[in-house]
């Protein structure tokens, strides 16, 4: 009997670790795509809540990046293959971004190198690279 018990105890640790891991990447995920659609609504004040908030104080918008932000509108946001994992705690991404110009209306395409870290104490993904 102990032996069942015992064997099911290390099942069950180890599947908690696991769940831990697939939390993780999860919340990757609802991030990344909580990030995109923001980006696409053109919500550049909502995009910037998900900045790293110590790279945001030593980085804050001013009036001109929000000025230059504004008369772009995204047209397209393409991810391609996804996050890959740096380390355990960093993915890198790179998306290619299509935005048109709302005075010209000339469209043209971006590649934005992201880097996004995982913050364990807030159980959070950050941007580290900046908008």
């Amino acid at each position: 009997m102990r032996r069942l018990v015992r064997a099911l105890a290390i099942a069950l640790l180890i599947l908690a670790a696991g769940c831990t891991a697939n939390s993780r990447s999860d919340t990757l995920t609802a991030t990344l795509n909580a990030y995109q659609s923001t980006l696409r609504w053109g919500d550049i004040r909502s995009a910037e809540q998900f900045v790293d908030p110590d790279y945001r104080a030593a980085h804050p918008l001013s009036a001109f990046d929000l000025a230059r932000f504004g008369q772009v509108r995204v047209s397209e946001y393409d991810a391609g293959a996804g996050p890959v994992p740096v380390n355990e705690g960093e993915v890198r991404q790179s998306v290619v971004i299509n935005l048109i110009n709302e005075h010209t209306q000339s469209e043209r395409s971006i590649v934005d190198h992201q880097t996004w870290r995982w913050d364990a104490a807030t159980k959070h993904w950050w941007l580290t690279s900046g908008l």
